[in-house]
């Protein structure tokens, strides 16, 4: 059975390329557009890894990350940080969170798959 994976990044072009990336590579994939439709996406359904934007409307990637700790179904989900943001504090303020990688946008598809290969749930 494939592995599925949530992106959430209010650009729907980014989506669009990360979808092909991990559809390509066998993947499953839910769509959400910010922090808040994506905390909707995760409904108990088994979700294996999240690659998450940082800068979105209504609910930013840290506070999303935050809130993800907080449900038992999802608190080991592995989360990845996809952003412009290369700061340190903001890479603190994201592994404070939870998250797990920083991947910094634009990215080459090869280093975003060895990254989820890497902390994906088995």
């Amino acid at each position: 059975m494939s592995k599925t994976v949530l992106i959430v990044d209010d650009s729907a072009s980014i989506r669009q390329v990360v979808s092909i990336t991990l559809k390509g590579a066998g993947y499953q994939v839910i769509e959400g557009c910010d922090g808040k439709d994506a905390l909707t996406k995760l409904d108990g359904r088994k979700v294996h890894l999240i690659i998450s934007d940082v800068n979105m409307p209504n609910m930013d990637g840290i506070t999303f990350v935050k809130n993800v700790k907080q449900l038992p179904a999802y608190k080991f989900t592995p989360v990845i940080m996809l952003t412009t943001e290369a700061g340190e504090a903001r890479k603190e303020e994201g592994r404070a969170a939870g998250a797990k990688a920083w991947v910094v946008k634009p990215f080459q598809p090869a280093q975003m798959l060895t990254a989820v290969s890497k902390l994906i749930l088995p």
